[in-house]
């Protein structure tokens, strides 16, 4: 019996039928997928008012669109990128941050593990008195000066931060050094030998004055700055990933930072050095080393401050006793159902001998974040 072949009309319905479901298959939404947590939290007090915020990149299948900023479980922003400046804070106090990455679905990843940092105690405005050589009136205070807040010397030339965020200098101004009218906005400065710098409260920096080495000359897109350091000739920032900038004369190396270097706290600048104190307490130095002042003693480690010199390194270092007693078991706790995707946590204190530091939350057993000192958790992302 002979077999009756399709009609050419049937065939082109089939096939127009299987690129019809191909068509439909590309054009359908991707699964629905959380985006991954953020890692790498790090929250660096820079005054008395602000912490500044970074973390790592979080990926997602469909691409991460913003974060969500939580302190102390409380959601205080929504940034875009991986930084976030917190300020409006109040001196000396503690504050813990998490982060929850989002994507354009609206889906968000739970929440990080916990960074955090305290706040500087509060500068109380004062009067400054200066002595020495005057021979250009860098001793000479200006008059009515008041409301300063911190200070910094050049090698002629004296600048002063008042509460107002506004900068005066003086003394020797051949570079410009010691002019700083229309400046605002300014939290920290520093003083090379004939070059000032300030740092702004929106992570820039601002410099000025002899300009030689590209001392002055601010590294392009430099952002979320959170310390400065002047040197001779050399300028130093350190930023709010715990990274290393620096620029200016680099005849010894002062400004070529070490491979891999991270993890830094503090920064100082000596005149052809540079010196990076770590958050394990140990002590990086790289630079003119011709009388030693960056080789590191061997063993020095629980370091919480240093300077530089001219040719030398400073560093303070706390001695601690041991603690093996733990804090009390906390009490209170209560579990409230905000959403169906969030659970909210509070609980009393627990109390400790020298000072509880922070809390770790468990659910089911596993550990799920980290805190500092606060009262409360924010547990989102559930099912």
């Amino acid at each position: 019996m002979r077999k009756t072949l399709p009609s050419f009309k049937s065939l082109l319905s089939k096939i127009a039928s299987i690129f019809l479901g191909a068509a439909l298959l590309a054009s359908a939404p991707a699964a629905a997928q959380t985006p991954s947590v953020p890692t790498g939290l790090t929250a660096m007090a820079v005054s008395a008012t602000q912490i500044n915020v970074a973390w790592n990149a979080a990926t997602d299948n469909v691409g991460v669109t913003g974060y969500k900023v939580y302190r102390g479980g409380v959601q205080v922003g929504t940034p875009a990128g991986t930084n976030f400046i917190d300020s409006g804070l109040a001196g000396t106090t503690a504050y813990s941050y998490t982060i929850a990455a989002c994507d354009a679905a609206a889906n968000c990843s739970a929440q990080s593990t916990a960074a955090s940092a305290t706040t500087l105690v509060a500068a109380t405005p004062g009067t400054l008195v200066a002595w020495g050589r005057n021979v250009e009136g860098q001793t000479t205070i200006p008059a009515g000066l008041s409301g300063v807040t911190a200070i910094a010397a050049g090698e002629v030339h004296t600048v002063a931060l008042k509460s107002d965020g506004t900068v005066v200098a003086w003394g020797l101004n051949n570079y410009g050094q010691a002019m700083a009218a229309g400046l605002s906005g300014v939290t920290a400065i520093a003083a090379g030998r004939y070059h000032t710098v300030a740092l702004k409260n929106n992570g820039t920096v601002v410099a000025w004055g002899w300009n030689h080495y590209g001392q002055t000359t601010i590294p392009a897109g430099l952002s979320g700055v959170t310390a400065i350091a002047a040197g001779e000739v050399h300028t130093v920032a350190l930023k709010n990933d715990g990274t290393v900038v620096a620029w200016g004369e680099n005849g010894q190396g002062q400004t070529t930072i070490p491979a891999g270097l991270s993890g830094v706290t503090r920064i100082a600048a000596g005149g052809p050095h540079t010196v990076a104190l770590k958050n394990d307490g140990t002590v990086v130095a790289w630079g003119w080393n011709l009388y030693g002042q960056t080789t590191i003693p061997a063993g020095l480690s629980g370091v919480t401050a240093i300077a530089a010199g001219q040719s030398h390194t400073v560093a303070l270092v706390v001695v601690t006793t041991s603690d093996t007693t733990p804090p009390t078991v906390p009490t209170g706790l209560t579990a409230s159902a905000i959403s169906a995707t969030q659970v909210d946590l509070s609980w009393t204190a627990s109390t400790h001998s020298i000072g509880v530091t922070g809390y770790q939350v468990y659910r089911g057993g596993t550990l799920i974040a980290t805190l500092g000192n606060v009262l409360s958790f924010s547990n989102s992302g559930l099912t």
